[in-house]
């Protein structure tokens, strides 16, 4: 099977791993799935995450977070997909939820939150939004 959005397939286990109250899970491997699983970690909304090799094919090991039965993963969204790419400028990075939740951009930098981008004055392609 081939994939054409490896962002959207990892947001979408996870996001049915949360709502099944799974404490792991398993996403496809990248490197750009492993920053956005860093910042996930450093933000808070996951516990941990570790490269896996499974057979012939690496994967990505996600621990979730909970606070006793309650998900800390409230929502993920994909927001630029292949066939409609989401641009902004450094004046337009959106904020999530009124700074309860984060948007993950790609700048030229690298893969930051909303915040880290609007501190270093950056625009880029908006991944995703996690709150």
């Amino acid at each position: 099977m081939s994939r054409t959005d490896l962002i959207a397939d990892a947001f979408t286990v996870i996001r049915n791993a949360n709502r099944a109250r799974k404490t792991e899970t398993f996403i496809p491997y990248s490197v750009l799935l492993l920053k956005i699983c860093e910042i996930l970690k450093k933000e808070g909304y996951i516990e941990n995450f570790a490269e896996v090799q499974m057979g012939n094919f690496k994967k990505i090991k996600v621990y979730l977070r909970y606070e006793g039965k309650k998900q800390i993963l409230t929502g993920l969204k994909k927001v630029s997909t292949p066939g409609r790419r989401v641009y902004v400028s450094k004046n337009d990075v959106p904020t999530v939820l009124h700074g309860f939740g984060i948007a993950i951009v790609s700048t030229s930098q690298g893969v930051l939150t909303d915040k880290e981008a609007r501190q270093k004055g950056m625009g880029g392609e908006v991944l995703g939004m996690v709150w």
